[in-house]
């Protein structure tokens, strides 16, 4: 790409920069509005990734809600509604599993910061007679949200009921693993609209 280029494509940079011979300097096309395209905050203007500094951001409430869905085969949840499973309490094992989860997302996912999280809860229930449904939910008082830590929590909980089952189905399948809401920060207010 030649200086006076403009953009359209590259982690890192908004579609309306052009590049210049100086690689930290884009000048700004005013025809195209910055607020209609997001931005990667973990990336920097080179497109290098970045842990994004918060130092300066208030400390607000936050907190973030996800789910994710565990199909199996209706006797194997039926096994574990009934408590028959021979490891033990699949929900409780699973439930705890998704509460160290959240506190260790800063540890699997890098750019993550380390959070003081003040509550988390995961819940598993029967869903049909052939699908667990989980729920996490966490939140703290801090500069950055927590989507991420409960999107983890959802996702490790899953994956914790398919070790504990994997010997009688090995055919479970972990779905719709998504954040169902947010609160506090910066962007306000999300909350997942289901498609008709």
């Amino acid at each position: 790409m030649k200086s006076g280029d403009f953009c359209r494509s590259g982690p890192g940079f908004h579609p309306g920069y052009k590049m210049t011979a100086n690689p930290d300097l884009q000048v700004y096309n005013r025809s195209i509005p910055v607020w209609s395209f997001p931005v990667l905050t973990h990336l920097d203007s080179q497109g290098r990734a970045h842990m994004v500094d918060v130092t300066d951001k208030a400390t607000t409430f936050r907190e973030a809600t996800a789910e994710a869905r565990v199909r199996m085969l209706p006797a194997t949840l039926q096994m574990i509604v009934a408590g028959e499973h021979p490891k033990g309490d699949v929900f409780a094992v699973a439930r705890i599993a998704g509460i160290q989860a959240a506190k260790k997302t800063s540890d699997l996912i890098p750019l993550c910061h380390p959070l003081m999280l003040t509550g988390v809860k995961v819940e598993l229930s029967a869903e049909g007679d052939d699908s667990v449904h989980i729920t996490a939910r966490c939140k703290l008082s801090g500069q950055t949200g927590v989507e991420m830590e409960a999107l983890t929590a959802a996702s490790v909980a899953a994956l914790t009921i398919y070790d504990m089952c994997k010997a009688v189905d090995r055919g479970m399948v972990i779905e719709q693993v998504r954040l169902l809401e947010k609160l506090g920060g910066k962007s306000g207010h999300y909350k997942l609209e289901e498609q008709a």
